[in-house]
């Protein structure tokens, strides 16, 4: 069973939470977030990344960095920036992109559901990008960037979520993005209770996004376990800030590949060896987004093409019959020698939120190869998380982006 409890948020006060909204601190450079920040000091990205304070010369993981990041957060919950909820209550936060809604509920996982498997993963986490975000959450007292997790759809779950919907919105704001954000509040007890005790009754819960931050915020819980040795299992701690979706509204985007030569082929030897193992079409009219499992798209010499996986090499492992684990193992592997995607600096990956148009900028820049991937579902990612299984890196891109900022839960 998984425990999903209210809590009491530190939230933006009414009026500044267009400003205090900000992407996730990892999608930025450090020159790009300290462009955001000048533009608007307001934004949380300051103090989720706090060396935006500080001259070029001081380095992203200073102590002085983590310090200024929980006296930031102190000097603008001290101003009235933020306030912070009366009793512990759950919100829904609903996010639209592009005409499509996903609605979740935003609240607070325990650790030891996390410890015992009762959250699921399907990435290793690398403990180097883990000592950044531990630090931050432990100066800070205080989880800043919420995990996205993901159940199978429950009817009585949706049905509080739908009626208290149709009421006023906390926040209601559109971001420079054009996704726009709206969040309402649960604060009436049997609404509560309802949403508490059906989570109770869920057996396993994923990791959709922000595996670096889950197990971040868990490493901190343990370190405070060790820190307090008579605590309770009811402190703060023990939890982490956690929006999580029904399965049915998510939608996975491609995650596209490119290579930046061809091994040492020529276009047309590179060609051939793909027909081992794919079905080749004749070069396209424009460019090709595949349309289901088993088939990709491939940009070469300036041409797009479409390819479709030989029925013999097709695979009903959870892993291994994934689309990006059959163009590991059959290209980048067996024809362009990249045995190790996270390390080789040959590849790099590309987001479908930046479509086609730059996987061909990227494979003219090179003079190398691209592919367009079909996007792995939420049943293949549940699936391979119920086998205990670890899917390729950089299978899964999710959008829209959860705001940092909106919720704060102090530890």
């Amino acid at each position: 069973m998984a425990v999903i409890r209210p809590f009491k948020a530190v939230r933006p006060a009414s009026g500044m939470e267009g400003k205090i909204a900000a992407l996730p601190y990892d999608v930025y450079s450090r020159e790009e977030a300290k462009e955001v920040v000048k533009a608007n000091p307001d934004s949380f990205l300051a103090i989720d990344r706090a060396e935006t304070s500080f001259p070029d010369d001081v380095d992203t993981y200073a102590d002085e960095v983590y310090e200024r990041a929980a006296s930031l957060l102190k000097e603008r919950i001290a101003k009235g920036d933020f306030i912070t909820e009366e009793k512990p209550c759950y919100y829904i936060y609903e996010l639209t992109m592009d005409g499509r809604t996903q609605t979740g509920i935003t609240a607070c996982a325990s650790i030891d559901d996390y410890e015992n498997a009762v959250i699921k993963k399907h990435e290793n986490t690398r403990a180097d990008k883990e000592v950044d975000r531990i630090r931050h959450v432990d100066t800070c007292s205080a989880q800043t960037g919420p995990i996205f997790l993901a159940y199978r759809e429950d009817e009585s779950i949706s049905a509080v979520v739908n009626r208290i919907k149709q009421g006023s919105a906390l926040y209601d704001i559109t971001s420079d993005d054009g996704i726009r954000h709206r969040v309402f509040i649960v604060d009436d007890e049997n609404d509560i209770n309802t949403i508490k005790e059906r989570f109770a009754s869920i057996n396993s819960i994923y990791i959709a996004d922000g595996h670096h931050r889950c197990a971040s915020a868990v490493k901190v819980g343990l370190k405070r376990r060790e820190e307090n040795p008579g605590f309770t299992g009811d402190e703060e701690f023990n939890y982490f800030l956690s929006v999580l979706f029904p399965d049915n509204e998510l939608m996975i985007m491609d995650y596209n590949r490119v290579v930046h030569d061809l091994g040492g082929n020529t276009a047309e030897s590179f060609i051939e060896k793909i027909k081992n193992r794919f079905e080749v079409s004749a070069p396209a009219a424009g460019a090709v987004k595949p349309g289901k499992k088993g088939s990709f798209g491939m940009y070469l010499d300036g041409k797009w093409y479409s390819l479709a996986i030989k029925d013999e090499y097709k695979n009903d492992d959870p892993v291994e019959g994934l689309d990006v684990s059959l163009l590991q193992k059959y290209v980048l592997d067996e024809i362009l020698g990249i045995s190790d995607p996270k390390t080789d600096k040959r590849i790099e990956f590309t987001g479908g939120i930046r479509g086609l148009k730059e996987l061909e900028k990227r494979a003219d820049l090179f003079g190398g190869v691209a592919f367009s991937m079909y996007p792995t579902s939420i049943g293949e990612l549940f699936d391979v998380a119920d086998a205990g299984r670890l899917m390729p890196p950089k299978s899964t891109w999710f959008e829209p982006k959860l705001r940092s900022g909106l919720f704060i839960h102090l530890i």
